[in-house]
Order: structure tokens, then sequence, then C-alpha cells
């Protein structure tokens, strides 16, 4: 039962770049929402929070049909390189049939994993996915006109895109109809009150 989307964290991960999205999937409260780390040490986000993984990449990798979803963030330690234990488990849930999304630098991630390859995919800047990952051949695949894209079981997006990042993930598990999704983009990214804040403004006023 694909019943949990899955949270990579580790030392140095961005801790906003997701947030709004997490909030989303557990606002209707029928996703569990799980930390992974490279072990179940705990680890210092960038904006100096502590947190404690849930469960380790290896667990991770054993309890795979659960997945609906394995977000991994942005962090310093994918432009140095490092992460490779991660590469392993995308590769996996992928191949399970879950969708794995990534954003800003933990796109390099995807692409290490090999999934970038024949499928749209963006990302911080024409270039460096190439520059970064030897092997890589989704040039010709990359947007650089959208600070997010979802396709072929991915998600990607710019350590800019936040929330278009969120909006992909809420369209991913079907949350929401599609006018309130749209609404939700409008709030969220130009301020735009829907319809029935709209009234409630009004009404307090």
């Amino acid at each position: 039962m694909r019943d949990t989307v899955y949270f990579l964290v580790f030392d140095g991960f961005a801790d906003w770049q997701a947030a709004l999205a997490l909030c989303e999937i557990r606002r209707p409260g029928d996703w569990r929402v799980q930390t992974v780390g490279f072990s179940k040490a705990p680890v210092v986000s960038m904006g100096g929070l502590t947190v404690q993984p849930e469960l380790s990449l290896a667990q991770l990798q054993l309890d795979a049909q659960r997945a609906a979803l394995l977000i991994v963030p942005g962090g310093h330690l994918w432009q140095r390189g490092e992460g490779e234990p991660t590469v392993a488990a995308i590769r996996q849930l992928h191949a399970t049939g879950a969708p794995v999304d990534a954003i800003d630098s933990g796109v390099l991630a995807l692409a290490r994993a090999g999934l970038l390859d024949d499928c749209r995919h963006t990302g911080n800047w024409p270039g460096q996915i190439a520059s970064q990952v030897p092997g890589y051949a989704g040039t010709e695949q990359y947007d650089s006109e959208l600070l997010a894209v979802s396709d072929g079981g991915t998600i990607t997006a710019s350590h800019l895109g936040s929330v278009e990042f969120a909006r992909e993930v809420i369209h991913t598990l079907d949350l929401y109809s599609p006018s309130d999704r749209e609404h939700w983009y409008r709030l969220f990214k130009h301020a735009q009150l829907p319809p029935w804040c709209v009234g409630e403004t009004v009404v307090a006023a």
C-alpha cells in the first residue's frame, strides 16, 4: 500500500524548499510523511534545525512498496559529489513505480541515478547537471523555461521554484480538485485570494 511520502534529510539539507509541499501533503490526513536519513543519526539542516530521521535509506529500500513518493531537497553535499547511497535508493524506488521528486541541487541525485536522460526536467540553470554528473545524457530534455517539471515519474525544480514544486507534488498525489489546485497556486505565487476567502474578507470588513 503506497501510503507514505518520504523526505530525505542529511546534514545541511535545505529545509525550506519542500515546506509548502509537505504541509499540503499532510493537510488532508491521507498520507504519512516520514524522514529518511543516510543513517538514523540526527542531522542539522541548513537553517539550523536538528532532525531525527525516522528510518535509514537501507530500511526504506526494504519497505519500498509503501512509498507514494520520495522528496530529495537541495544541499551542498550534492555539489560535492556526495550522497552516493541515495542513488541506489532513488533508482529502486523509481523502478517500483514511486515518483521521485527533487528540488535545487537534489536534481543532481536524480541525474546520477540515470532518471533524467529520457524525460523532460529542469534544474537551477542550463549546464549545471552536465558539469557535475559524468554520463548525464539528458541535455536535450532540459527545459530552462519552467521552474518545475513533472515527467517520467520524476519532478524536478529550480531552487527558485518551491511553489511550482509544491504544485507538481499536489497534482501527482491528486490532492484537491483541479480548480482548487489552481486557486492554491495563485494564492501562494501571486497573493490572489481564492473566491471563498474574498467573500470572508468582505464579511469581516
